[in-house]
Formats: C-alpha cells, sequence, structure tokens
C-alpha cells in the first residue's frame, strides 16, 4: 500500500496535493468530488455509477483523518461521505488523466456543459 508522505490543500481550495515516493499529484477538488469512493457515486455494485453534475466549483472545506489508512473531504456542496483510502488516492493519482478524459467524455455523452468541452 502506497501511503502519501505529505498532504496539502492550496489556499482556493481547489486542489489537493498528495506526495507519494518524493513526487507531487496537485488533484483538483472537482476530480476528487466525482470520483468519490462514496455509494452515492459509485452506488452499491457495478453498473450503478452515478455521474456527479455541475462539480466545476466545488471546494474542499476541511479533511479529517481516518485511523491511518484513509482521509475523510468535505466539501462545499455537503459531501461528506466518501473515505479516500491511500489506495484510492494512490489511484486517482495515478490514472488522473484516463479517468478525467473519462468524465469528460461521459458528460459529453449525457449531454452536459463543462468549461472543458
Amino acid at each position: 500500500m502506497q501511503t502519501p508522505s505529505n498532504i496539502t490543500l492550496n489556499k482556493d481550495k481547489n486542489i489537493l496535493t498528495l506526495t507519494f515516493n518524493g513526487i507531487d499529484y496537485p488533484l483538483p477538488t472537482e476530480f476528487l468530488r466525482v470520483y468519490s469512493p462514496s455509494a452515492e457515486v459509485v452506488g452499491h455494485g457495478p453498473g450503478q455509477e452515478t455521474l456527479q453534475l455541475d462539480k466545476e466549483n466545488v471546494k474542499i472545506d476541511r479533511i479529517e483523518p481516518t485511523g491511518n489508512y484513509a482521509i475523510i473531504l468535505f466539501f462545499n456542496d455537503g459531501h461528506d461521505s466518501g473515505i479516500y483510502s491511500w489506495e484510492h488516492l494512490y489511484k486517482l493519482a495515478m490514472s488522473k488523466d484516463e479517468l478525467w478524459s473519462n468524465y469528460l467524455a461521459r458528460l459529453k455523452a449525457a449531454g452536459h456543459t463543462h468549461s472543458q468541452l
């Protein structure tokens, strides 16, 4: 299991930077919100995922550690039910470009707008 050596939230509360193996991975809060591991986002089984809409301006209000294995991110849209394990955060950091492209494609296919489309 990869554990981040550092976690920082920028002053605008819209970029969470994780450091794994001495490398910084800045993750936008919108990305973290739409890839929350919560049941609200991923559902309770395969095929139950819910496309998250209108999250472009979401910010992180606070971060709380959960044991030695995860953090909970409290977003300003009221979402706070995802437990972001180190494993999940590492996966997001390593696959950010692919996951982000997939999210934008899903938005476009659903007929929703985004500033990056």
